[in-house]
């Protein structure tokens, strides 16, 4: 059974990678996050939408492929996917085993519940210039 990251460490965290950044962002239940390059609409519409189509993992398939930025921080790590403003976060507490394979497909397994599930817990909506 996966472990449920805490709701405010994954704001925390993202707020603290985001900041300064101007973009816009909504956050998923299970840590993926959606950076909206350029804003169209509404954000979570356009998040869904973008999370539907990139977040479910296919392997074998370019949807299955992660890879794994470990934060200089110490927090954690970022796995990213087939989709440049697709990303999960992984706290540096949550996984059993730190290797960077393990995390990466914990990520990726995040990323497929978020992309299936839909469910924003989150989102930052940058100013209106």
């Amino acid at each position: 059974m996966m472990a449920i990251v805490d709701t405010d460490t994954l704001i925390d965290a993202w707020r603290r990678l985001l900041t300064g950044s101007g973009k816009s962002w909504v956050l998923f239940a299970h840590g993926t996050c959606v950076v909206l390059e350029q804003p169209t609409g509404e954000p979570v519409e356009q998040a869904v939408g973008i999370l539907r189509q990139f977040g479910p993992v296919h392997v074998a398939t370019s949807a299955g492929d992660f890879r794994v930025l470990e934060l200089g921080s110490g927090d954690g790590w970022l796995v990213t996917s087939h989709h440049s403003d697709v990303i999960t976060f992984v706290p540096r507490d949550d996984p059993e085993d730190p290797s960077h394979l393990a995390v990466g497909i914990l990520g990726r397994s995040r990323r497929d519940r978020d992309g299936t599930e839909l469910r924003v817990v989150h989102i930052e909506a940058a100013p209106l210039s």
